[in-house]
């Protein structure tokens, strides 16, 4: 295991910031650690960087214990959300300073700098000032400066943040496919799930400084573990319920659960995929509220009489105008059982 977390603490004022963390990094995996402000994930990284000390636990990379290493011998890289560019060097200078520190010869660091300005998508840019660039012309000179001294380790923070959206969509498939090639083992830092999934092989969804879950992407999404991590990655149907035979009793009537679920009381969560529309004389009775179009489909806001709303993907071809009255119907496949009900 190249990165290991071993029950790994800090406290602010008292308060566990980062509670007993415990994570492994294996070698060439990129993990994304989400979480909403406040849960730890910007803490969790400046501990592995040896910016932020430990109160407990502790920091092991390559099978080393890094208790009293400093930050520039723990042989990371570092990328912030803000770039953090030197003003007064211009973009070869940028690239090659690590190089300089750590004694390279003026050759190397040409070919250096050449290469990774080839790698990052911008060739021949060595010798434009910083100011020049855009916002993703300078991420990609970070990007290609934390690459330079060839770390063991490199770590994001919010590395996309302050991009538009439209370009955060295309450098992320570019990233993947750079980690990909080198084969760089990369800890990423982001509360934009979208980037994250795009991004990990793995994804690690921190709360109150603690990990809430890790999987794949593909696991996190469709199986979350509690009623935090499905509200955290944006599904709102979400519903305390008790198990009986083959269906459970909701503030919605009778939902179909999927096979083995455990009797008795569980919380469950209903994509939007699975609110299907039907006849207003059929299913449960609802009022459109709203609607919102999210690109790939329409999100449609459900109001039933005396119970929560409800969430539902249509086509936008398909999708009633707020005011209609419409039936719904659940499907199975598409409900997830998340354990305990929530307190009241």
């Amino acid at each position: 295991m190249l990165l290991s977390l071993e029950g790994a603490t800090v406290r602010f004022g008292g308060r566990p910031v980062l509670d007993a963390v415990d994570l492994d990094v294996a070698e060439h995996e990129i993990v994304c650690v989400l979480g909403p402000s406040g849960s730890g994930k910007s803490t969790l990284l400046r501990a592995v960087a040896g910016l932020q000390s430990l109160d407990a636990g502790r920091v092991v990379l390559d099978g080393r214990d890094q208790t009293g290493v400093p930050a520039h011998k723990r042989g990371v890289g570092l990328m912030f959300q803000d770039h953090q560019l030197f003003p007064q060097r211009d973009v070869g200078g940028n690239v090659a300073f690590g190089l300089r520190t750590r004694g390279e010869s003026k050759g190397q660091q040409v070919a250096r700098v050449r290469e990774l300005l080839d790698l990052v998508g911008l060739p021949g840019a060595h010798g434009r000032a910083v100011a020049s660039l855009s916002g993703g012309e300078q991420q990609r000179v970070a990007l290609a400066r934390a690459l330079a001294p060839r770390p063991r380790l490199l770590m994001l923070d919010e590395p996309l943040g302050q991009l538009d959206r439209s370009l955060r969509e295309r450098l992320v498939v570019e990233l993947r496919e750079l980690f990909g090639e080198l084969g760089t083992t990369v800890l990423a830092v982001t509360h934009d799930q979208g980037e994250a999934f795009a991004l990990a092989d793995r994804v690690v969804v921190m709360r109150d400084g603690r990990i809430a879950q890790s999987g794949t992407p593909l696991e996190v999404w469709q199986h979350p573990v509690d009623e935090f991590v499905a509200r955290f990655l944006g599904f709102d149907n979400v519903v305390d319920a008790t198990v009986s035979g083959e269906a459970a009793d909701t503030p919605w009537g009778k939902v179909p659960i999927p096979e083995d679920t455990p009797q008795g009381p569980v919380t469950l969560l209903v994509r939007p995929a699975g609110v299907r529309l039907v006849d207003a004389s059929d299913g449960l009775r609802c009022t459109v509220a709203a609607r919102t179009f999210r690109g790939t489909h329409v999100a449609v806001h459900l109001q039933p009489e005396g119970a929560p709303r409800l969430e539902a993907a249509c086509a936008l071809r398909d999708a009633p105008e707020p005011g209609d009255v419409v039936g719904v119907e659940f499907d199975a496949a598409e409900i997830v059982v998340l354990g305990e009900p929530s307190a009241a």
